[in-house]
């Protein structure tokens, strides 16, 4: 498909202009949303800030557009889900338990 736009007006333009830029970010939040499910809360994951050496640490929440990680010495982030990988020191099994914590039998 194939837009001309040199024939749009003004006011044409900056709607195709928004729409564009609505259709760009719906996308972005597409991919990652579709990344955060890649990890649960309570996974051990790792990501590189810039400029500062790798940190590791629990995800603890998602929000709309990052999730929350609680680092090894107890920094809390907001972090792009992109960046994020496993934690090489997690231990075999550990990323694939339940996020239900059961009930103690009475």
């Amino acid at each position: 498909m194939k837009i001309d736009i040199t024939q749009l007006t003004e006011d044409e333009l900056v709607d195709l202009n928004r729409r564009i830029v609505e259709r760009l970010r719906f996308l972005s939040q597409e991919r990652a949303h579709h990344k955060m499910l890649e990890f649960k809360v309570g996974d051990r994951v790792s990501f590189k800030p810039d400029e500062r050496p790798a940190l590791s640490g629990v995800l603890t929440r998602y929000n709309k557009k990052t999730v929350t990680v609680i680092t090894d010495n107890g920094e809390h982030w907001n972090v792009a889900p992109g960046i994020l990988t496993r934690a090489k020191d997690a231990k075999p099994g550990e990323q694939n338990r339940s996020n239900v914590i059961p009930l103690p039998k009475r």
